[in-house]
């Protein structure tokens, strides 16, 4: 198994890893069908590796304005894969928008939202 580095950025998203937490910020504005799946293998790897070792992921939406159904695919088999792992999955960031979207698909029932900061690192503990 290849050794993944603790942080790794592409055109479309950051990650870092850091102990247990693992956290995912997509770059664009936007997450379509064109930028869903290229995510989605950036970061397969890092789940693969850490394992039942990962405690949180943290999606951090940050810089993240519209999000198309592939999107909210991507981020349901985010928290799947952290599920399985048995680790906590935690939506930050959120513009107001996002989580009216998040809301009304029901996506937001199944990440822990943290309003800021602070209440991220509350999470975390």
């Amino acid at each position: 198994m290849a050794n993944l580095p603790d942080q790794h950025s592409t055109s479309l998203v950051n990650i870092t890893r850091r102990g247990g937490i693992l956290l995912v910020k997509p770059v664009g504005p936007s997450i379509g069908q064109r930028e869903a799946p290229l995510i989605k293998n950036e970061v397969e790897p890092y789940f693969n590796e850490l394992g039942d070792s990962l405690e949180h992921l943290v999606l951090d939406m940050s810089s993240t304005t519209f999000m198309s159904s592939m999107g909210l695919g991507m981020c349901l088999t985010f928290r799947k894969m952290s599920s399985e792992a048995k680790a906590d999955s935690i939506l930050f960031g959120l513009s107001k928008e996002l989580h009216g979207l998040m809301s009304m698909m029901k996506i937001e029932k199944f990440y822990k939202i943290a309003k800021d900061q602070k209440h991220l690192d509350k999470l975390l503990k």
